[in-house]
């Protein structure tokens, strides 16, 4: 079983629109329709999805790049992922490539619908309004 997920997207919006809706702690949860606190800094703690996804900021590069140590709350502790977001203008929009590695065994097909569901599919509904 596989224990990464590789995904690509287009989005109808900025690379800036986009990195603000991940980082920004009221965009982020009125996309996703759940309480997020997102620290904008490296080292900074993150909880999305009503405290279900927890984290730290490992590295920033506003507009472009997000990476983070990423773990659902229930795992056991010190489990972690390591979430990798690129941003990159493309064709009046915005190309993601996300990259998550670590993934606990059996859980990867679980993240990977969970990233569909939970951002891809709000992100384009709200984009495309």
């Amino acid at each position: 079983m596989s224990t990464s997920i590789h995904q690509e997207v287009f989005l109808n919006a900025s690379p800036q629109e986009v990195y603000q809706s991940f980082m920004d702690d009221a965009r982020h949860s009125a996309f996703t329709q759940m309480a997020s606190t997102i620290s904008t800094e490296p080292g900074g703690m993150v909880s999305m999805h009503d405290g279900q996804i927890v984290g730290r900021n490992i590295e920033l590069e506003k507009d472009r790049k997000i990476v983070q140590a990423w773990r659902v709350a229930g795992w056991e502790d010190g489990v972690y992922t390591l979430l990798k977001i690129v941003l990159s203008a493309h064709d009046g929009g915005t190309k993601i490539v996300l990259d998550q590695t670590g993934c606990p065994e059996g859980m990867s097909e679980h993240l990977a619908s969970g990233w569909h569901q939970r951002y891809w599919e709000p992100l384009k509904a709200h984009f495309d309004k």
